[in-house]
């Protein structure tokens, strides 16, 4: 067997809360299933940000948003930042990305060798948060509830255009690896964009949802006045006080989130029969996993930007050597783990030249459940916010705290729900010591503070600055060269080799069994 692929599949937005891997059996996803039979599914996995460009940078690099400086949805991702993708590179792979990965700044490949799609929003810092707006919650990128309201069914949208444009794209990859005289083994990254909002999706898949049932929110809509905080300010970050949603909005969004899956779980499929194809299928390790997850009426909330189990919970799922078929893992896990878990199988399990800490650890070696490390860190800093805020899971204990709100702990165990706070149980002040002490070990919050002000500041200037004159694009546009595709003259005009070479499986040209004098080659 030669060195092993990595295949790396990222929906956007989707939460694990809607899988039959989960115990959620929602949406139609026979291909994602068959995975998760077929591999390990962790039970307890979450991304380290609920919003996609700083859960990305934290994904790619194994380190917290915050250590890389990538605090929200405008903040550049440095190109100094070594990712995985870099060290994968070192380690002999070809590596390629298709489609999203919400890079800010002029660096938008980070370590990839090659990048097969633009992405799908802005590379500049139009997204920045401002805490020194106080007046009412800001929002940079204009969300509000119309994603709810307008909810349904299409034949086609930007969301289906821009997934057909990378799973195309990923799918010519593949064959081309296979055509290609590189020896190198890929780590290809192909990320979609659905179930992503706007809840719209294509007719077929929302057809597909005729006379299935589709579940109402587990926790019904909380009343504005009853809720903590943080979902009180978000609840005027997304405009949620403009429109109050019927039950058939509600239907209809759950409907169309569900449809969404079940169309990205169909192009999963199809990925597995081309990998099939090319006779890769069992030399490839396969991940499925989100950038974050999704509310979806849950409690009354819509989208992510939080910290309750739907919008932080996403699927991690991994096929390959290694990861026991049809295993369950308990242990808590999230995106850091994915960077020395690809250097763990490039090198064998030997790999230490690490040029940076890191966070993660590799899925092949996570700690037991319930020890003292079972534990993960993640954060949000952000819109909606005034102060950074810090979230830590141990074991079945789940800590939120802001400098400006009362704390929240929930035990997942027996309130998956998150339904009782208990930040003032007196049982469980020493709990809340202990984890906060360890939190303050991890994060200096007057640093941090300060650190996301200043970078806001910042950012809001040179977006301001860059709109006088002419504005810089940083977005990628990958290049296009026919002459190495099709047949063209020039140093190879013969129409039959360059046919030939890309023929797979090869066949070798067959000789003439009585050549005559030499000819032309160039024949159609």
């Amino acid at each position: 067997m030669s060195r092993p692929n990595i295949l790396v599949i990222q929906a956007d937005q989707m939460t694990a809360l809607c899988l039959s891997a989960y115990g959620k059996p929602y949406a139609i996803t026979p291909n994602i299933d068959k995975i998760a039979r077929k591999g390990t599914t962790f039970t307890n996995s979450y991304c380290n940000n609920p919003v996609c460009g700083p859960s990305r940078a934290s994904m790619m690099t194994g380190r917290l948003p915050s250590d890389v400086g990538v605090f929200d949805n405008g903040a550049e991702f440095l190109a100094s930042e070594p990712t995985y993708a870099h060290y994968m590179r070192k380690l002999g792979y070809k590596t390629t990305l298709a489609g999203k990965m919400h890079f800010v700044g002029p660096d938008q490949l980070h370590g990839f060798e090659e990048r097969l799609t633009t992405d799908i929003y802005p590379s500049d810092f139009a997204w920045t948060a401002d805490w020194d707006q106080t007046d009412e919650p800001y929002a940079p990128s204009h969300m509000s509830l119309l994603s709810v309201v307008e909810a349904g069914y299409c034949q086609r949208n930007l969301q289906i255009d821009y997934d057909e444009e990378v799973f195309n794209a990923a799918k010519q990859e593949m064959f081309d690896h296979a055509r290609s005289t590189d020896d190198r083994p890929f780590l290809l990254h192909v990320s979609f964009t659905q179930p992503h909002n706007p809840f719209v999706a294509d007719k077929k898949y929302w057809d597909m949802y005729e006379g299935v049932d589709i579940p109402e929110p587990e926790v019904a809509h909380i009343p504005y006045e009853q809720r903590d905080p943080w979902s009180q300010r978000y609840y005027l970050t997304i405009r949620q006080d403009e429109f109050d949603i019927t039950p058939q909005q509600l239907y209809n969004s759950r409907r169309a989130y569900f449809a969404m899956v079940t169309h990205l779980d169909t192009l999963i499929g199809e990925l597995m029969e081309t990998l099939e194809r090319i006779g890769e299928l069992d030399n490839t390790y396969i991940f499925i996993t989100s950038d974050h997850g999704e509310m979806l009426g849950e409690r009354g909330m819509w989208y992510k930007f939080n910290p309750f189990e739907a919008s932080i919970r996403v699927p991690l799922i991994a096929q390959g050597p290694g990861f026991k078929a049809g295993h369950r893992e308990e242990a808590l896990a999230s995106l850091v783990d994915l960077l020395p878990t690809f250097t763990d199988i490039a090198s064998g399990g030997g790999f230490d030249d690490f040029v940076a800490p890191y966070d993660g650890r590799s899925l092949l070696r996570l700690p037991k459940r319930g020890s003292a490390e079972d534990r993960i860190f993640i954060e949000f800093n952000g819109e909606g916010l005034y102060a950074p805020a810090l979230i830590m899971i141990k074991g079945h204990l789940k800590l939120v705290h802001s400098r400006t709100d009362p704390k929240m702990l929930y035990d997942l165990t027996a309130d998956p729900q998150e339904l009782n706070n208990l930040a003032e149980d007196p049982a469980y002040q020493q709990v809340i010591e202990e984890m906060f002490a360890e939190m303050q070990t991890r994060w200096d919050e007057d640093d941090l503070d300060r650190r996301i002000r200043a970078s806001q500041r910042k950012r809001i200037f040179v977006q301001e600055a860059m709109k006088h004159g002419r504005f810089p694009y940083w977005d990628f546009g990958p290049a296009y060269d026919p002459a190495k595709v099709y047949v063209r003259g020039g140093t190879d005009p013969s129409t039959t080799a360059t046919k030939q070479r890309a023929r797979f499986p090869f066949v070798p040209v067959t000789p003439p069994e009585k050549p005559r004098h030499p000819r032309s080659t160039n024949q159609g």
